[in-house]
């Protein structure tokens, strides 16, 4: 496929996007990727970086033939824009959530509801296997989402680990990458390295995500060849079950204090906003309707225009 810039430059904005969503807990950037038509060509792409593409180097046109090989101008416009996204909207959205999170969760619990509705229409045909593999998912990232986060080490050997299970599920529409670092105890302290320009814990982060990426790619390519149809359905399912945690009226049962001596909620119950009114003095009921209906419209539009040029 023979790309201009101005595709190049379009796939970048897809990745930003990607990025956003990576950053906040909840949300999934393979949801971006699927829902705007990149998500299968991301993950055979990095699916192509094996030692096969690697010999290709010491080819005669060698970093040519592999550069093609791996499709490298897609990964590095996906990248690049998770990277501007993640760099500039990290400091942006953890401001959000701390000052206006029923409004930030309504936009997402819209976005989410369109964004499985897209991809479950995907599949013309229902029968038992999708059925199942819906279910499945669902009861997955249902069972995910309410786990406790735990307290954990900053060791380097634990960053790595972190960053190879959090990339895996950033891939997975519906399981929030940043989510499974709440899980794990590090969301905070990963996004903190990076307002910092932490250096050091960026390069293992990511050394860790490179590492579980490359592996999981192949697992999830896999299936997606062999099992399409169960594939999508079970990722549906995965983004139906997310929307557990991003319930925006929610009551903070138990709080808990991090590494830097900060208040942190470790357990929240879903609540009316009814209930959320007379804690809070305000649901903000009308705002977080509006923005659900915005991320919801939002996601129709971006999936039209994809759809259209696709």
């Amino acid at each position: 496929m023979k790309r201009t810039i101005k595709d190049f430059l379009v796939i970048g904005i897809k990745g930003m996007g990607m990025g956003a969503a990576d950053i906040v807990p909840g949300v999934s950037g393979g949801t971006i990727a699927f829902i705007t038509n990149i998500y299968e060509e991301l993950i055979d792409s990095i699916k192509s970086i094996n030692l096969a593409s690697l010999k290709l180097l010491f080819g005669k046109n060698g970093i040519a033939e592999f550069w093609k090989a791996i499709n490298a101008n897609f990964l590095l416009s996906v990248f690049i824009g998770i990277a501007v996204s993640v760099f500039s909207l990290a400091k942006v959205l953890k401001i959000a959530l701390e000052q206006y999170p029923v409004m930030v969760w309504a936009f997402f619990f819209g976005l989410i509801i369109a964004s499985a509705i897209i991809i479950a229409g995907g599949i013309k045909k229902w029968n038992i296997s999708t059925v199942i593999s819906l279910l499945v998912g669902i009861v997955i990232a249902y069972f995910i989402t309410v786990l406790t986060p735990a307290s954990t080490p900053e060791a380097y050997w634990f960053v790595f680990l972190c960053g190879a299970l959090a990339i895996c599920a950033m891939i997975l529409p519906g399981i929030s990458g940043a989510f499974i670092l709440l899980l794990l105890g590090k969301y905070k302290f990963i996004l903190e390295a990076v307002n910092d320009f932490n250096i050091v814990i960026i390069l293992i982060f990511m050394v860790g995500a490179v590492v579980g990426l490359l592996s999981f790619s192949n697992v999830l390519s896999f299936f997606l060849k062999k099992y399409h149809k169960q594939t999508i359905a079970l990722l549906a399912g995965f983004m139906i079950g997310s929307l557990n945690k991003v319930w925006p009226w929610k009551e903070t049962i138990e709080w808990g204090v991090d590494s830097h001596g900060e208040k942190i909620a470790l357990i929240q119950n879903n609540i009316l906003p009814a209930k959320f009114a007379l804690l809070n003095g305000e649901s903000f009921f009308i705002w977080a309707v509006l923005l659900s209906i915005l991320g919801f419209i939002f996601i129709i539009v971006i999936e039209k225009v994809t759809k259209k040029k696709h």
